[in-house]
């Protein structure tokens, strides 16, 4: 939802930056990997200490190479399948950071298992999520529907976080960690269903 509404303004945005890096001779693919380490280093490291806020910024700072990658490759011409797949490998590392290091503090200090648990659901259905398309697509099939596609999860994830270190509320991180772990679990559904409707329609279902 948020890539359809958003993706215009923020390409607009990051444009510029984009541009810069290529006339400095950076590589998307550098942008790339560059991101992901400081997304992941954020997330594991300020996240399993309780510094739930400072987490959030920092991944926040790096999580929008993810885009600004896909401008470079577009406006150098440079857009190729190993930069996708690359993009989208590295995008589930840093996922599974973020709601990692979340379990990893639930589980420690944060002393808290229904947290820990919701954001293990969390992590773990995030990934069926990317899989189910991934898998769909890689037999021939579409998948690209959801409730919860990725950016929604992260930007949900992290202004919960945030907010909820800010006020010291454990209970707004955990109802929108729930929320998310349910609509990540009805767009599994929903894209397991189309896919099964599109191999009926070609023949390839086992009666």
């Amino acid at each position: 939802m948020l890539n359809r509404f958003l993706r215009a303004t923020v390409t607009k945005l990051l444009g510029p930056i984009a541009h810069l890096f290529l006339r400095l001779g950076i590589s998307p693919d550098i942008v790339t990997i560059v991101g992901t380490v400081g997304v992941s280093a954020g997330a594991l490291i300020f996240f399993p200490r309780g510094d739930l806020w400072v987490g959030v910024l920092v991944v926040t700072a790096f999580v929008f190479s993810d885009t600004i990658d896909g401008i470079m490759a577009r406006q150098s011409g440079r857009s190729t399948k190993w930069g996708a797949y690359l993009d989208s490998t590295l995008d589930r590392v840093g996922d599974a950071a973020i709601f990692g290091g979340l379990v990893l503090y639930y589980a420690s200090i944060g002393d808290n298992s229904v947290m820990a648990g919701l954001a293990l659901a969390c992590l773990i259905l995030g990934s069926v999520v990317s899989y189910a398309r991934a898998r769909a697509e890689g037999l021939g099939f579409t998948a690209s529907v959801g409730i919860a596609e990725r950016a929604d999860r992260l930007v949900a994830v992290l202004a919960a976080a945030f907010f909820a270190d800010l006020f010291d509320s454990t209970l707004l991180l955990g109802v929108v960690l729930a929320l998310l772990a349910v609509a990540s679990f009805v767009t599994v559904l929903q894209r397991i269903t189309t896919v099964r409707s599109q191999a009926l329609a070609t023949g390839e279902v086992n009666h």
